[in-house]
């Protein structure tokens, strides 16, 4: 028979491994049988929680402001298409897919948008000129909310 200090030490030398399962016989009708978590299963657990999402509303006064910003440049904006992070070129060290005065055709790649770990490149609408670009590089945009003006 095995005392208490001999199964805490046992214990605490299985919890300490990499080893997943751990059978004694004590005696013939005594058995004892300990299974533990694989890492592997925890990571699956703890990717099924579910994401907590912050939605902030503008007051009255900041959504005037924002229309009228919106307005006050020259163009037709390109509105993104999804919630997600800009980033106005394919890599870090690439250069951007349009800057102010670049001329765009209809289908032309303006941006990308990365949304819940996937790349989603954004098109233009319309053939023109890029007039302004209306957000950071690397900055979170909201759905419809303009990226840049065309003319």
């Amino acid at each position: 028979m095995y005392s208490v200090e001999e199964i805490k030490e046992l214990l605490e030398a299985f919890d300490s491994s990499k080893a997943t399962a751990l059978d004694i016989q004590i005696d013939e009708n005594q058995f004892l049988s300990i299974r533990q978590k694989s890492a592997k299963q925890e990571i699956v657990q703890m990717q099924a929680a579910p994401a907590v999402v912050e939605i902030q509303t503008p007051t009255p006064a900041e959504a005037d402001r924002t229309v009228t910003e919106e307005k006050s440049g020259d163009g037709t904006p390109i509105e993104a298409p999804m919630v997600g992070v800009f980033y106005a070129a394919p890599s870090p060290d690439s250069e951007p897919y349009v800057s102010v005065g670049s001329t765009v055709n209809k289908g032309d790649v303006v941006c990308i948008i990365e949304a819940m770990k996937l790349m989603n490149e954004v098109t233009s609408e319309k053939s023109g000129v890029i007039t302004e670009i209306c957000v950071e590089n690397g900055q979170v945009v909201e759905y419809g909310q303009p990226l840049f003006l065309i003319k």
